[in-house]
C-alpha cells in the first residue's frame, strides 16, 4: 500500500486494439468479464489545462481485488494517452487510486507538488485526474472518485468476476448500480 495514495485499486493498460486485448485477457489469462463501452462518455476533459475532445474506449474487469482497465484512443485529441502511444509505448501506463475525499486529497497531492496532467469526468460517476509522475511507463498516477455511482459498479465489476465462469467474456452492458 503506498503510504501516499492509499491502495493500488487499477491497473491501467494503454492499448491499440482494445477488442484482442479483452480476448487475450479473457483466454490466455482468464480475467473477466469485460464491461466495454466503445465511447466513454467524458465531460469536461482537459489535457495539460486545456480542453481537449478526446474519445475512447474503456473495458474494465477484476483479477480478485485488483481492477484492469484497458483504454484505446478513438481520435488523435491531446491526451496522455496518446502520448503514451506516440512514444511507442503499449501496455501498463498508470496505478489507479480510488479516494471518497476527491477534492481534499487532490488539494493535499497539489500541495506536495504534483502537477495534473489530464482531468475530467466520466458521466454519472465522477470526476478523475492523471497526475505527472511519469519517470517512466507505467507509473502514472490515476486518482478517481471512489464513491457514490462509481463505487457501487465497481463493486458489482468485482463481483461478476468472482463468479465467473467463462462464458461471456464482453459484455456491453453496464451493472447498474
Amino acid at each position: 500500500m503506498s503510504r501516499l495514495f492509499g491502495p493500488v485499486r487499477q491497473n491501467g493498460y494503454v492499448v491499440r486494439d482494445i477488442e484482442a486485448a479483452m480476448r487475450h485477457w479473457s483466454e490466455v489469462l482468464g480475467v473477466g468479464p469485460w464491461f466495454y463501452v466503445e465511447h466513454l462518455p467524458l465531460t469536461d476533459f482537459r489535457y495539460r489545462g486545456q480542453p481537449s475532445p478526446v474519445d475512447i474506449s474503456l473495458a474494465l474487469a477484476n483479477s480478485g481485488d485488483l481492477q484492469i482497465e484497458l483504454i484505446q484512443p478513438r481520435n488523435d485529441a491531446p491526451s496522455m494517452y496518446r502520448d503514451f502511444l506516440a512514444a511507442g509505448h503499449e501496455g501498463l501506463q498508470h496505478l489507479g487510486y480510488g479516494t471518497t475525499q476527491f477534492e481534499a486529497d487532490l488539494a493535499r497531492l497539489q500541495a506536495a507538488g504534483y502537477v495534473v496532467g489530464q482531468s475530467g469526468s466520466v458521466a454519472g460517476r465522477g470526476p478523475f485526474v492523471y497526475l505527472l509522475t511519469e519517470a517512466h511507463p507505467g507509473t502514472v498516477v490515476e486518482l478517481f472518485d471512489l464513491s457514490g455511482a462509481r463505487a457501487r459498479i465497481f463493486a458489482r465489476i468485482a463481483e461478476a468476476a468472482r463468479h465467473w465462469d467463462g462464458r461471456d467474456p464482453i459484455r456491453t452492458v453496464w451493472p447498474t448500480d
